[in-house]
């Protein structure tokens, strides 16, 4: 006599699994958000290259820094440290940043905008206090100096005027940026590192302050800070070791290499202006931190930053050599024209440097798909 066979159910996925997919599908409409605030960023450089724009308007022109350094890189930074503190309520703060770039770009008033923008930075900053607390070291304490020049930018920008809050949305990504360097390559910055660190975003905390009292001084000091971090970065960091070598690891030491000359580029003309008037030298600093600076790091971290966030690899591939040599082409030609008051020149340049950031973009994206 047999024994009836008895339907075995199929296994169910646990529930960790579940939650790991879910939480790598919000994360994936985060980057999302970030994307589509780089997109209206770029749209943006485009009406005030007085180009032609897939949306000409004036009003998304008069947003575009705010929403490129909050909306864009603010969406993306956050939401890094999001995960890497592990709780629910650390992603509104990349949320309410790609959301108030979006009600920038729209009909919405612009204070809507503006108020989502602060609430961001309050978030991000309770994210950053809440790592402190996990792990009280330098390095921890000048991500909090950079959480709070964030919140100071949106908080200038609402109450004064964007280019007043330059130096605390420059800071703020300068900081950030140079602690990740210093996390990621501390095995040849050395054991001193942190304080040093520490100290520059001090620096270019105390100047910023000072850039809203006293704008005539604390400009210059600002630049000086900025040239200060830059000098040290070239010093301390792995660039001249890597660019004898091959393959990824060049490609790194030319985007962090390229990324130091603009700042310290920037640096130099903000030094010796202050807060330029004049459309060339304000083109060379705004542009030099927040395009030559800022995205030559993004384009460099990608490979390694990116897989972390989006639980897919970016496998390094030679294409990606395409986008970034167009961007400091791009560049060249843009300050160029910008300091010698050609117009054809730095509309030209601009261009180039929106094309260089769409085309990072599509690699980025197939290298994902395919990889």
């Amino acid at each position: 006599m047999t024994t009836p066979s008895v339907p075995v159910a199929a296994p169910t996925p646990s529930a960790a699994a579940t939650t790991r997919r879910r939480a790598t599908r919000s994360r994936l409409l985060l980057v999302a958000l970030g994307g589509a605030a780089l997109l209206s960023g770029l749209d943006a450089a485009l009406v005030r290259l007085e180009v032609w724009a897939p949306v000409a308007s004036v009003r998304v022109g008069d947003v575009h820094g705010q929403v490129m350094v909050l909306g864009f890189l603010g969406t993306l930074i956050s939401l890094e440290r999001a995960q890497s503190l592990g709780r629910a309520w650390a992603y509104l703060a990349p949320a309410l940043f790609g959301a108030g770039a979006l009600a920038l770009i729209s009909p919405a008033p612009l204070l809507l905008g503006q108020l989502l923008h602060v609430e961001a930075g309050l978030l991000f900053l309770g994210v950053y206090v809440a790592l402190w607390r996990r792990a009280p070291r330098p390095l921890v304490a000048v991500q909090v100096l950079a959480a709070v020049l964030a919140l100071g930018g949106a908080v200038v920008a609402l109450l004064v005027d964007v280019p007043s809050a330059l130096p605390w949305l420059a800071g703020f990504v300068v900081v950030t940026i140079a602690a990740e360097r210093a996390e990621l390559a501390s095995l040849v910055m050395g054991p001193r590192a942190d304080r040093w660190i520490l100290g520059l975003a001090a620096a270019l905390t105390l100047a910023a302050l000072a850039a809203l009292v006293l704008p005539p001084v604390g400009t210059r000091l600002f630049g000086l800070a900025l040239l200060a971090t830059a000098a040290w970065l070239v010093a301390h960091d792995v660039v001249r070791r890597q660019l004898r070598l091959g393959g990824q690891r060049r490609y790194l030491a030319a985007a962090l290499l390229a990324g130091y000359v603009n700042l310290a580029v920037a640096g130099t003309v903000l030094a010796v202006f202050g807060l330029p008037g004049a459309k060339g030298p304000y083109d060379v600093v705004v542009h030099g931190v927040f395009l030559g600076f800022a995205v030559s790091m993004v384009m460099a971290h990608a490979p390694v930053i990116l897989p972390a966030v989006l639980g897919r690899p970016l496998p390094y591939r030679p294409v990606l050599w395409v986008p970034l040599v167009l961007l400091h082409a791009g560049l060249l030609v843009r300050f160029t024209g910008a300091l010698a008051d050609l117009t054809v020149l730095w509309q030209a340049g601009g261009v180039v440097t929106v094309v260089a950031m769409l085309v990072f973009l599509l690699t980025a994206v197939t290298l994902v798909v395919r990889g």
